[in-house]
């Protein structure tokens, strides 16, 4: 009997139209064995949040890079909690000044990585975080 597969959501909130980065992390977790769901550009946080439930995700990776991660973070950790998403874990990559990454880890967060980022690091993070039963 083979351990299931970690299930990953990547998805680009917002306005920003720039994914290699985001398609860069999916193909390195999908190589690492883990189940990916890529959403594509210009999601909303609703549209995020409701894809993690109808995919019974363990982990949300957020790839923003156009600055607007004090406002979309808050949002959709606020509807992960309002869908009992406690157990999923949100990541999150892209340019985040420093100034902001205690009060995204504070709120929830479990890791911020910026660019350039090993994406070896991304996938033992989410190792880390997400107990396979």
């Amino acid at each position: 009997m083979s351990e299931r597969k970690i299930r990953v959501l990547v998805a680009k909130p917002g306005l920003d139209g720039h994914d290699r980065g985001a398609k860069v992390v999916a193909r390195a977790l999908r190589d690492a064995g883990m189940e990916v769901i890529y959403t594509g550009l210009r999601q909303t946080p609703e549209m995020i949040v409701e894809a993690a439930l109808q995919e019974d995700v363990d982990v949300i990776g957020l790839s923003i890079l156009s600055g607007a991660h004090m406002a979309l973070v808050p949002r959709i950790l606020e509807l992960m909690q309002a869908h009992d998403l406690a157990d999923v874990k949100l990541i999150l990559g892209g340019i985040v000044p420093d100034e902001d990454i205690t009060a995204l880890q504070r709120m929830g967060v479990s890791g911020i990585f910026g660019p350039g980022s090993d994406t070896q690091a991304i996938v033992e993070h989410i190792r880390k975080v997400v107990p396979l039963e």
